[in-house]
């Protein structure tokens, strides 16, 4: 068995990876960053005994994303892990840093679901996840782009998940939808969360378990299921109000 992971080389696509190997799965990792695959590759090649690959990619770049398709196209498990966010208002952040999480969060995730589920579909096996967020319930002034983002990544997940249950095909796709996390992610996004924050070795330990029991929406932590069960009975314009005071405070 063999999972693809984006976004592996940090974080929770890096702890993912490791509870994989913990499980004897063969490991594709993709990121930008090559020294860090290439320790991660080490560790688990020799800490789990498994065929660990890897891909310096750009996922900013639609070619990119179909040319790892043809290189890695063996794939049981797809871990679209790899996001980038950013912090301000609209009207002032950059243009060039919201082109960057359109086509990391939505353009590269569309790409490899896309392609990875029409192999899937014709064997009836394989898993996609799709990383996204509690944010893909909410509306999120001052981090627009990327609550719009994640609202994709979900209602994406959503739709794909019914038409895979009409034709009662037994591929399997799931969505991570996590709070805050201590991750790199929050230096990139110029943020500072005052909720407390989970470890991504417990968010991957708690994903993985929950994806192999075909839990379609995983949503680690109390406090991040209490938001998205309020998510759907508050009204939209409360929820706005509400979001923008949290992330208000995240300015420090």
């Amino acid at each position: 068995m063999k999972v693809l992971i984006t976004g592996a080389s940090s974080g929770i696509g890096r702890d993912i990876a490791r509870e994989f190997a913990k499980l004897k799965y063969d490991i594709v990792l993709v990121a930008r960053n090559v020294e860090r695959m290439e320790a991660l590759k080490t560790e688990l090649e020799k800490e789990y005994n498994v065929k660990v690959n890897y891909h310096s990619v750009d996922l900013t770049n639609r070619e990119n994303c179909i040319n790892l398709y043809g290189k890695e196209k063996e794939i049981d498990i797809l871990v679209n892990n790899a996001g980038l966010g950013d912090f301000g208002r609209f009207t002032e952040t950059s243009l060039d840093k919201e082109f960057s999480i359109i086509d990391t969060d939505i353009t590269a995730l569309h790409i490899l679901t896309k392609l990875y589920l029409k192999d899937m579909k014709e064997r009836n096996s394989g898993i996609i996840l799709n990383v996204a967020s509690i944010a893909g319930f909410l509306p999120g002034p001052l981090m627009a782009t990327y609550y719009a983002a994640k609202n994709y990544v979900v209602r994406l997940s959503e739709a794909i998940k019914e038409e895979l249950n009409k034709e009662k095909s037994k591929v399997q796709i799931s969505i991570l939808c996590p709070g805050p996390v201590k991750t790199n992610f929050n230096n990139v996004a110029n943020v500072k969360f005052e909720l407390s924050s989970l470890s991504s070795e417990y968010v991957a330990r708690y994903t993985v378990k929950k994806l192999l029991k075909g839990k379609f929406y995983i949503v680690p932590g109390f406090t991040v299921k209490c938001t998205k069960f309020f998510s759907k009975v508050v009204p939209t314009a409360i929820l706005a109000k509400c979001c923008y005071y949290m992330q208000k405070r995240k300015e420090g």
